[in-house]
């Protein structure tokens, strides 16, 4: 099991793409970075957590979706051409939150 050790939101312009079929995907916007840390302490990584409340490796992200990569656009250059307009992305109600947890 991994623990979060630090939670940072994320900067505008970074997203989470997704393959939903074998010819689209969807780009969802980064909300926060998680640093996951292994409960012995061997290892960590770092995981964004998109707007709907997928991060890579959840047990509970949208059904037939897979992570493909982050990815960065400037701000000033728009989102990328496959990303989730903001005002239809559902926020997820079920499933885990990210909690941290308090550091031995």
């Amino acid at each position: 099991m991994k623990r979060i050790v630090e939670i940072v939101p994320a900067r505008p312009g970074w997203y989470a793409r997704w393959r939903l079929t074998p010819e689209g995907t969807r780009c969802y916007p980064v909300s926060l970075w998680a640093l996951l840390e292994e409960a012995d302490g061997s290892g960590r990584e770092v995981v964004g957590v998109d707007c709907i409340g997928q991060w890579p490796g959840a047990d509970d992200n949208e059904a037939g979706g897979a992570f493909v990569r982050y990815l960065f656009q400037t701000p000033d250059s728009g989102p990328p051409e496959d990303a989730e307009p903001p005002t239809t992305s559902q926020r997820r109600t079920t499933g885990p939150r990210l909690q941290p947890l308090a550091a031995p």
